[in-house]
């Protein structure tokens, strides 16, 4: 399969008309990938059996791994579900567009392997300018899960989409860099008290502010526990090399490096541009100054370290506060030992 890569500029005549073909093959029942606000999208339209199996084929993701369905505005996520608590109106108003998921009760009208056979769907509004215009365009719902190879690091840019998936999409939308780093944060509302499945873009604190108490899933905390959400219990963001997740400050990090370096092994690290300015290693990536820079640069920086540049990854760990609460999630599902 050739893959055609529309790479978006500042012309608005050239954008307008990609965007036209990605929903002409879209409503052809192809997968076009495009950016949001969180990670790149693999879409397809979410009403089409057949167009939603060739997402699952392209990134060899198990079939029991529900899709989240992207809407361009309110009216249309009311018209896949069956009914929506007063609270997720008042989430709605507030969060959205944004990185925001929410699982209510469906009411058949995407495929039945958009939910994997469950009674429930994940929709969002996503708050990106392409994804925004392409929905409108296609004017479905796509079902659009990250952009990559199962189990691998989620793309932020269209340049790892590229390197998962060309050859094996119809399309890519390349808008450069995506914003917030992360993915959508996953609340179930099929009770009174809606519950974190996955920590991501809005923060448990942010949710709290607007509708009072929010519940955690305790499988977020004890890897014992059973998720609530099926795709949780997949291995995620893995990157070439093993990563080993260090819990503690830059003396204990370099103490790991000393200790790898007397076997003759190389050294890649990850960690904010405080701790790195302290660091001697053979490789050293710096999220950033700040936990919204840390999250942008994080899949970027698993990403970048292959297989014979480097032996081993230390990434340092970060406080579990607000959007470090996704980061951590992250850091420890691609985590071979955490130390």
């Amino acid at each position: 399969m050739t893959t055609k890569r529309w790479k978006l500029t500042n012309d608005t005549s050239y954008n307008k008309l990609a965007l036209e073909e990605a929903a002409e093959l879209l409503l052809n029942g192809s997968t076009v990938a495009f950016p949001t606000e969180t990670v790149y999208g693999l879409g397809a339209d979410a009403t089409n059996k057949e167009a939603v199996a060739k997402i699952f084929k392209a990134k060899g993701r198990p079939q029991d791994n529900p899709l989240i369905a992207h809407v361009a505005t309110k009216q249309q996520l009311l018209q896949l579900v069956d009914n929506l608590p007063v609270y997720v109106d008042k989430l709605i108003d507030i969060f959205t567009p944004g990185p925001l998921t929410f699982v209510l009760p469906s009411n058949g009208a995407c495929a039945e392997n958009v939910t994997a056979g469950l009674s429930t769907i994940g929709i969002r509004i996503p708050d990106h300018p392409v994804a925004q215009a392409l929905l409108k365009y296609c004017n479905i719902p796509l079902a659009a899960p990250s952009a990559n190879i199962s189990g691998k690091p989620s793309p932020t840019t269209g340049e790892h989409v590229w390197t998962d998936l060309n050859g094996k999409i119809a399309g890519l939308l390349d808008a450069g860099p995506t914003g917030v780093g992360v993915e959508s944060t996953v609340i179930d509302c099929t009770q009174d008290i809606p519950i974190i499945l996955r920590p991501g873009g809005i923060t448990k604190e942010q949710l709290e502010e607007v509708i009072g108490t929010t519940m955690v899933d305790p499988a977020l905390a004890n890897k014992d526990e059973k998720p609530k959400s099926p795709g949780m219990k997949y291995t995620h963001y893995s990157p070439e090399v093993p990563l080993w997740l260090i819990e503690g400050d830059a003396v204990r990090i370099q103490s790991h490096i000393d200790q790898e370096h007397i076997k003759n092994h190389k050294v890649g690290v990850i960690a904010a541009a405080d701790t790195s300015a302290l660091l001697n290693a053979d490789e050293i990536i710096s999220l950033g100054e700040n936990m919204n820079e840390v999250t942008a640069n994080l899949y970027d920086a698993l990403r970048r370290f292959k297989q014979g540049d480097v032996d081993i990854i230390l990434c340092e760990s970060f406080p579990e506060e607000g959007i470090g609460q996704a980061v951590m999630n992250r850091l420890r599902k691609a985590a071979s030992e955490i130390k």
